[in-house]
């Protein structure tokens, strides 16, 4: 509980987002080879999944680390990007191609993700997710652009 408090206090620092970001990549390596048992937000009472996306130049897998929160048998993903002025590269690539797998825990399972346009919905997510990670209330100012939002439904 400690942890995943002091996390939620340092997410909406401005030298967190920046360190967090570049360690992105290290914390997907970490909860892949731990089948999701550790990582750097995770296990700590904070809900991350592996989502594994197609390339949208590249056509190869890419995997990230995200925070996620659920709505029934949903999955929902904020395309944050810690605040950043760009949209993240996994959320232009489920735009281009909705098929995802996502791993929580040791399970992975196949996804198909719909870009939410709807305001009453979108404010409906950002209260989802404001009660797991307080810091989107920082990154959603700051970014400066309309944030990217996904539900993803089992495929």
């Amino acid at each position: 509980m400690l942890y995943r408090d002091l996390m939620r206090y340092l997410g909406g620092k401005t030298w967190f987002q920046i360190t967090a970001a570049k360690l992105a990549p290290i914390d997907a390596k970490i909860l892949k080879r731990t089948k999701g048992r550790f990582g750097l937000m995770g296990n700590y009472g904070l809900p991350q999944c592996l989502v594994q996306t197609i390339g949208r130049k590249s056509g190869q897998p890419r995997t990230v680390t995200l925070l996620y929160g659920t709505r029934g048998d949903e999955i929902l993903l904020v395309g944050s990007n810690f605040g950043q002025k760009h949209h993240p590269a996994w959320a232009l690539n489920l735009e281009a191609d909705p098929a995802a797998e996502i791993t929580r825990g040791d399970e992975t399972a196949p996804y198909l993700a719909r870009m939410v346009t709807d305001s009453k919905e979108r404010e409906e997510i950002w209260q989802i997710m404001y009660a797991i990670w307080p810091a989107y209330h920082a990154y959603r100012g700051k970014a400066g652009r309309e944030i990217k939002m996904f539900s993803l439904t089992p495929a």
